[in-house]
């Protein structure tokens, strides 16, 4: 019996340490699959939409159904924290996001992104692709233009016109100055605390425009009806093209010759005159200011950014019609005629961009592209 006894013991002792250790290997296992679970995705290429109309797929498209669709974003992050889910192609590393219209979502947006450990962002390039108002003195709608300069339009000082001076030419004067655009020598380009202007990376901005220069572009008939109007505007009356210029970033959706004419202005005045103002939109000096905080934590490189607006509109009316007439006929009936093909613009555009950087990654994640 004793020696029985001791058998069943040994036996016994036996199980228990192969049961200890079968239980520490699959703990370990277990760890290793959730710890590999849990890493943050390596992210190659963030594309920024504004808006989308509807759905995200199946119906008309806005800013993000092409990018969900073309680019195969599949894996959806949810993000209560923002505006919109993030969408994925874990395989490629491109991830799009929607901030929403305006600039306290985009700023919102970009900074719940940018504070998600779900995500690696630290070596990602930003694409910044919606549509925009064009000056009909530099371009056309449906064109594409890659951004030098944002300046942001909302800081500001306002004196209703009724009650400005007689020698002022506007009311809406920089904020810090008492009449419009005095001290233009004290501004500094590159050191704007307040987030009045931002200048991209130029060099990276280049050669996204020389990659991308010969795409060719939609156009239809409604497009060049409207083109037609501009009989004082020569370049409005050109064929869809890509190009370069600066970006006026404000929540007002302003229209009209005589703020056309301020946008110009206070693009200068911001740039000491190195930027010309081109497209209108809102959001992007938010995306900027997001971009710049997230990038003193260490978290992005905001010299990774690239802005594409393309053109669904012009920023003021044609000699045949008002200010007012214009809005109002852009903003009712089929709305503008250049919608699509400024969506389609900003994906034929962009994309070539993406593409390029997910297929020579190897190049681009520590050394970013310059102009030739």
């Amino acid at each position: 019996m004793h020696i029985a006894l001791q058998k069943w013991l040994t036996n016994l002792k036996t199980s228990l340490i192969l049961t200890t250790l079968l239980c520490f290997s699959l703990t370990s296992m277990s760890a290793e699959v959730k710890s590999h679970d849990m890493l943050p995705l390596k992210v190659k290429v963030v594309v920024v939409s504004m808006f989308e109309i509807g759905e995200d797929e199946g119906d008309a498209p806005g800013e993000f159904q092409l990018w969900k669709t073309r680019q195969a974003l599949t894996t959806q992050y949810a993000l209560p924290h923002g505006y919109h889910d993030i969408y994925a192609n874990k395989e490629t590393g491109v991830i799009g996001i929607v901030t929403g219209m305006g600039i306290a979502r985009a700023s919102a947006a970009i900074m719940s992104l940018g504070l998600d450990e779900r995500f690696d962002l630290s070596e990602a390039y930003w694409l910044v692709a919606g549509i925009a108002g064009v000056d009909p003195a530099d371009n056309t709608i449906g064109s594409a233009i890659w951004t030098d300069y944002v300046v942001d339009g909302d800081l500001a000082h306002h004196i209703d016109a009724r009650e400005i001076p007689a020698n002022w030419t506007t009311g809406y004067f920089p904020l810090f100055t008492h009449a419009p655009y005095e001290n233009a020598d004290a501004v500094d380009i590159n050191n704007s605390p307040n987030g009045e202007v931002y200048a991209l990376n130029i060099s990276l901005a280049k050669w996204a425009f020389t990659l991308t220069k010969d795409t060719e572009l939609l156009n239809n008939d409604a497009m060049d009806a409207l083109r037609e109007k501009y009989t004082n505007s020569p370049r409005a009356k050109g064929l869809p093209n890509v190009s370069m210029g600066s970006h006026l970033s404000a929540s007002t959706f302003w229209h009209g010759e005589k703020l056309n004419t301020w946008a110009n202005d206070w693009v200068a005045y911001w740039t000491n005159g190195k930027g010309n103002f081109v497209t209108s939109g809102m959001e992007d000096s938010a995306t900027l200011q997001s971009l710049t905080y997230l990038d003193n934590a260490g978290l992005v490189d905001k010299e990774r950014l690239l802005i594409l607006r393309t053109a669904s509109n012009f920023t003021m009316q044609p000699p045949s019609l008002s200010a007012a007439d214009n809005l109002k006929r852009e903003s009712s009936g089929n709305g503008y005629a250049a919608m699509g093909a400024a969506i389609e613009a900003a994906y034929r555009v962009g994309s070539q961009v993406t593409d390029y950087i997910v297929k020579h990654w190897e190049e681009v994640q520590h050394s970013t592209p310059k102009a030739q």
